[in-house]
């Protein structure tokens, strides 16, 4: 793709749903975003539309002149993020929290089920590749895990230099046995590994490709 996108179709893409990615426009709008290939159709009915990769990185690129200036606080009530662990001002927890993290792995679930090559619902899809930190957090807290707070125990989920693994921080042993146990039935492949220099064990976590 060489044009970028108009303003009315970056208004689509910015709409979508922000874990299955799926689109509401006029069938113009959702045609011209399946050509550009931004998006594509579900074979099954009822025929909805859905960001491709490439509309994905279109909807989280933010453009400079639109970025919100950095003393501007954070929306309330914005896009759900699953939570890392140690996040400074973290989601407020409770039954809305609750119903909110259902709500985002079900239709991470759709979206491994619309995307991948066979439907299968048991192994990542290219969004969580391409999310690993969000995707395996969202694993986590679905899994009934806790994150850690500021300060706090519980689990950090953090990129590492491979490219495909995160690495998964729990000071608790048994509790870091859990989050294996978790993420390798949401379809994540774990190991546990040390830390040299701390000693501490940490798991590292990549997508099962079958």
């Amino acid at each position: 793709m060489s044009r970028p996108p108009t303003a009315a179709q970056r208004r689509v893409i910015d709409a979508a749903d922000p874990v299955t990615g799926r689109l509401r426009g006029t069938p113009a709008q959702l045609a011209a975003l399946v050509s550009r290939g931004l998006a594509f159709r579900h074979p099954r009915p009822p025929h909805d539309h859905f960001l491709t990769p490439a509309g994905h990185r279109i909807r989280e690129a933010v453009p400079e002149e639109e970025a919100p200036p950095p003393v501007q606080p954070p929306a309330t009530g914005g896009v759900f993020a699953a939570r890392v662990g140690g996040e400074e001002e973290p989601p407020a927890a409770g039954p809305a929290r609750l119903r909110e993290v259902h709500s985002a792995w079900q239709g991470l679930l759709e979206l491994r089920r619309m995307t991948n090559p066979d439907a299968a619902v048991d192994r990542p899809c290219g969004w969580e590749r391409t999310h690993l930190v969000r995707a395996a957090a969202l694993a986590l807290e679905a899994g009934g895990h806790a994150p850690a707070g500021a300060d706090g125990p519980g689990y950090r989920v953090r990129a590492t230099p491979q490219p495909d693994a995160v690495a998964v921080h729990e000071p608790d042993e048994a509790a870091l046995r859990a989050c294996a146990e978790t993420l390798e039935r949401a379809g994540w492949q774990t190991g546990e590994h040390t830390e040299p220099r701390t000693r501490a064990r940490y798991l590292l976590a990549s997508p099962r490709r079958a």
